[in-house]
């Protein structure tokens, strides 16, 4: 059955509503950031640019790195536009826009999302780089889904019962980032644990301006939550989203981090720019290998 126009909203030129693409706009490996200036901090080290384009904050380009076909969008801030900005990618690859039919065939896309972050642990020191193994969902956006056949309920309950967590907050997820890619990326410089994902930026992060949060505690039960050895290593706005979208969507899904601050010894990084442009050169190197 072919899927509503209302469902699937495009532009009078056939490209997807809030993207602006078409699928021969987008390559298989895909770069995510947030910020649409850091789009051209990565592709200004490609041999080529080949497409480019912008709407709201949406900014895309696809070029030629070292051989390899690339895409380097970004997001914007918060689970909220990971949901339009996943979908919409699917779309692209795995719905016929003219039939508006899902293909028979698949295809699974390879999703990294560079960004930065701050440490909550003495030991990860700034200007490292952190690995999310698993993205700690404390927003909601997921579970308009079908979530729980790729989350980990076990660790979800773990850290519910660590943290007393309210569930009128909603119930917290936990997904894992792809083995794949996990293997294609990683290295002994790099730090693995658990990244949160919140909601927003002021209360949902623990942060107090004029109003009081449910929880002021929250951050600091974070600290110290541990799971099989595996930590909660940073807090941001989208790696969760990321990875359960992907998981359930058949795509490949992996999250890094610069560490520009450190929490908990209150250090920050002397050359932040410096720290996020070494993440990116180290990333397209790796993404270049294959």
């Amino acid at each position: 059955m072919a899927i509503q126009q209302s469902e699937l909203i495009l532009n009078p030129d056939g490209s997807v509503y809030h993207l602006n693409l078409k699928p021969e706009n987008i390559a298989h490996d895909i770069i995510f950031v947030g910020d649409q200036d850091r789009v051209a901090k990565i592709t200004k080290h490609f041999d080529s640019i080949e497409f480019s384009t912008q709407k709201r904050e949406f900014k895309t380009q696809t070029g030629i790195y070292k051989g390899k076909r690339l895409t380097v969008m970004s997001t914007g801030i918060g689970p909220d536009n990971i949901d339009i900005v996943i979908n919409e990618l699917d779309a692209l690859v795995n719905i016929d826009l003219e039939t508006r039919k899902p293909k028979e065939k698949l295809t699974s896309l390879n999703i990294i999302r560079i960004g930065t972050s701050g440490s909550l642990h003495a030991d990860i020191p700034v200007d490292s780089f952190v690995m999310a193994q698993f993205g700690l969902g404390l927003d909601n956006m997921l579970r308009s889904y079908l979530i729980d056949a790729v989350s980990n309920s076990e660790m979800e309950n773990a850290f519910i019962e660590h943290t007393n967590w309210d569930l009128l907050k909603g119930r917290p997820t936990v997904i894992p980032c792809s083995s794949v890619l996990e293997k294609r990326i990683e290295s002994n410089v790099i730090y693995k644990g658990i990244t949160a994902t919140a909601g927003g930026f002021y209360g949902p992060q623990g942060r107090v301006l004029r109003l009081n949060i449910q929880d002021p505690t929250l951050n600091s039960k974070m600290d110290n939550f541990r799971f099989e050895e595996t930590r909660i290593t940073n807090l941001e706005m989208e790696t969760s989203a990321i990875y359960g979208l992907s998981a359930l969507l058949g795509h490949q899904a992996l999250s890094l981090n610069a560490i520009i601050a450190n929490r908990a010894n209150g250090t920050f990084s002397s050359d932040p720019y410096k720290a996020v442009d070494e993440l990116i050169a180290y990333t397209l190197d790796k993404l270049a290998e294959q």
